[in-house]
């Protein structure tokens, strides 16, 4: 057998997830004895000075008997998140448009210079 048949058995099922830097591969395997189990790789990009790039990839194995309360509780995190925070993406790193606030409020003193106001904590 070569490398290409192994490569073919190893490879069940596969999808692939591009998200920007990141790139997660799902990817069903088989074990010694003919069971499967599943993949997860996160790859991301890293581009160094002279444009030259790595990637840098996590793995994690995740087994048929772990797949239930795996998905329940990845559910109930991502739910929570969206319930939260709903789905939009407010990351600073998404916007173009982003400008950053400031916890505090400034004026601008007679001679042109600004001066901070006091904010107390249930301003904030």
């Amino acid at each position: 057998m070569n490398d290409k048949d192994l490569l073919e058995k190893d490879e069940i099922f596969s999808k692939v997830l591009r998200a920007g830097r990141r790139t997660y591969f799902f990817d069903v395997r088989a074990t010694k004895a003919g069971d499967y189990y599943l993949t997860i790789t996160e790859s991301k990009k890293f581009t160094h000075d002279d444009g030259s790039f790595h990637y840098k990839k996590h793995k994690i194995y995740l087994y048929k008997e772990d797949f239930t309360a795996f998905k329940e509780i990845l559910c109930e995190m991502t739910d929570f998140v969206i319930d939260e925070k709903g789905a939009e993406v407010i990351s600073e790193r998404h916007q173009k448009d982003f400008k950053k606030e400031s916890f505090f409020e400034t004026e601008e003193t007679s001679n042109g210079t600004e001066k901070f106001t006091d904010i107390s904590f249930e301003d904030i």
